[in-house]
């Protein structure tokens, strides 16, 4: 059984940074693909950084040079780095392991506003 657990959201102002963590069991998380994604208010879940087949990271354009997934073996972790956040950043974040499947974790809530 595959679980996820999202965390690491909060408050921030304009330009600060969080670290979004998914640690998952019931999967490798340096073997299978993986995406973070994340939902805004009133919007579709939109996908922001994913691991695909081979392991090359891939950016939606909004987040590219502020995001950054990244990945560790020994803890089994799956990791957003966020940085130069913004307003329309806010929304709560989700990973999904594999990427496309039915496997979620309960979200992690990200709050941009000075």
């Amino acid at each position: 059984q595959v679980q996820l657990a999202e965390s690491g959201g909060g408050v921030v102002q304009p330009g600060g940074s969080l670290r979004l963590s998914c640690p998952a069991s019931g999967i490798r998380v340096d073997i299978f693909t993986s995406g973070w994604f994340r939902q805004g208010p009133g919007n579709q879940r939109e996908l922001v950084a994913a691991f695909r087949t081979g392991g090359v990271p891939t950016y939606a354009d909004s987040v590219k040079g502020r995001f950054i997934i990244s990945r560790e073996k020994l803890t089994n972790t799956v990791y957003l780095q966020m940085d130069k956040l913004q307003p329309e950043d806010t929304a709560v974040y989700y990973c999904n392991v594999p990427l496309g499947s039915d496997f979620w974790g309960q979200g992690t809530q990200v709050t941009v506003s000075s």
